[in-house]
């Protein structure tokens, strides 16, 4: 459940109503078996009692466990659970961006299955939409159920992020969040490849609020990410919104190129030394000055 953690401003007067309207969830799977049901249980009961209609769009990022079977028997059982099946694992960025394009809701919520992103914090982003906001994401203000080294590397990450590129990440904030229909409009015409969703949540801009929640523990089943997928993915977020590795790297090219045509030239000049004091053997040098012609 959320624990209650700062209270949010006195909502301003509503400038617009959730009546009639319909709520996406998107939910990007890998290997979620053990934990489905308890997810499905949590958001369904959320959803119920938002005064929405709503959707649940969970894409299969090429599982190797029981997750597609899992998802399916919960579609059989609520149709308003849609499921995409990706032919292979692509990355939980690709995976989310094919729920946002499969998405027809008025709002979208990306969210974790682990349960860590509590659906209990949806009513309050709605609340927070009805306000005017076009973006509430989700700030973890409490980290613990992560370990040290996970907490240590992701505070250098948005520190360093931050300073390198010209787009500032919230710190803490995540793939929770809702988003009003334009947004995700506009984040659907974007051409990147290999995307890195954090960023380009917050480069599309439009009027953003900060939901500030405690992250609770994962409710079953083993995290994916490893430490050395989460370095190529803090790569990612580096080369895809900072020109200073390009820089860097566009430097040290120069530098190594100087370096490379100034050992040529000395190697050069040291050969043609070499070989202007060397007296080939087998011939014999004649002193044409001294040469006389007879007839």
């Amino acid at each position: 459940m959320v624990e209650p953690v700062a209270s949010l401003p006195s909502p301003a007067p509503a400038l617009r109503s959730r009546a009639g309207k319909t709520l996406s969830i998107v939910a990007p799977c890998y290997n979620e078996q053990e934990v489905l049901d308890l997810f499905f249980d949590r958001i369904e009961g959320e959803l119920t009692q938002l005064g929405v209609d709503y959707e649940i769009v969970c894409v299969n990022d090429g599982s190797r466990d029981h997750t597609l079977a899992v998802l399916l028997k919960h579609h059989q059982r609520n149709p308003r659970i849609k499921v995409i099946n990706l032919a292979r694992n692509f990355g939980k960025e690709t995976a989310l961006s094919a729920g946002l394009d499969a998405a027809t809701g008025d709002m979208i919520v990306p969210i974790d299955c682990d349960l860590q992103d509590p659906p209990e914090l949806i009513s309050q982003f709605l609340e927070a939409w009805e306000a005017g906001a076009d973006v509430a994401y989700g700030v973890r203000v409490d980290r613990t159920s992560d370990g040290f080294l996970k907490r240590a590397t992701a505070q250098g990450f948005y520190r360093a992020f931050n300073k390198l590129s010209d787009v500032d990440l919230p710190y803490n904030a995540g793939d929770y969040r809702l988003m009003d229909r334009r947004v995700v409009e506009v984040l659907k015409q974007l051409p990147e490849r290999n995307r890195f969703m954090k960023g380009l949540f917050a480069w599309v801009g439009f009027n953003q609020v900060a939901v500030p929640y405690v992250r609770p523990e994962r409710a079953a089943g083993t995290s994916s990410f490893r430490y050395w997928k989460l370095w190529n993915f803090a790569l990612d977020g580096f080369t895809s919104f900072s020109s200073v590795p390009i820089r860097i790297w566009s430097y040290v090219g120069l530098t190594a190129g100087v370096l490379a045509c100034g050992v040529a030239t000395i190697l050069a000049v040291q050969s043609a030394s070499v070989l202007a004091n060397t007296v080939i053997e087998g011939f014999e040098v004649v002193d044409t000055s001294r040469a006389s012609i007879r007839k």
